[in-house]
């Protein structure tokens, strides 16, 4: 029976205690990463879009390497837009950045009405390297 863990990054953002959640769950060699957002360490927005992309790589960026993952781990990745016809040039430039080159992740990307504040999240699944 496969066990599962709670992967927290080293500086943690404080949205994780404020809403009980874990920034991702470790289970056999795949690694769940809840939605993360362009939050400071306090919890708060950034309120520059570009940069609130930028630091929700960031901060998933940390959670792939609190489990051992890097970007090129993912396998599956879904994105939630406020205004997607307006921002996703913002994040596309961010995405291409990150995901360079083939192969690329699944990505399915959600226009939604409400991010708590927030204008965009990300989650993924990766696969842990060098775990059966």
């Amino acid at each position: 029976m496969t066990t599962s863990e709670a992967i927290f990054p080293q500086d943690r953002h404080a949205l994780y205690e404020a809403h009980g959640y874990s920034a991702a769950i470790r289970s056999g060699d795949l690694l769940f990463v809840s939605g993360q957002v362009g939050s400071r360490e306090d919890g708060t927005p950034e309120p520059d879009f570009a940069k609130q992309v930028r630091l929700a790589f960031d901060n998933l960026e940390a959670t792939l390497d609190a489990a051992g993952c890097t970007f090129s781990d993912i396998v599956d990745v879904t994105t939630f837009h406020t205004d997607p016809e307006n921002q996703f040039g913002t994040i596309m430039a961010v995405k291409n950045q990150i995901f360079g080159k083939p192969p690329y992740p699944n990505w399915t990307a959600v226009g939604v009405n409400w991010l708590a504040g927030f204008d965009f999240e990300i989650k993924v699944i990766a696969r842990i390297p060098g775990r059966a």
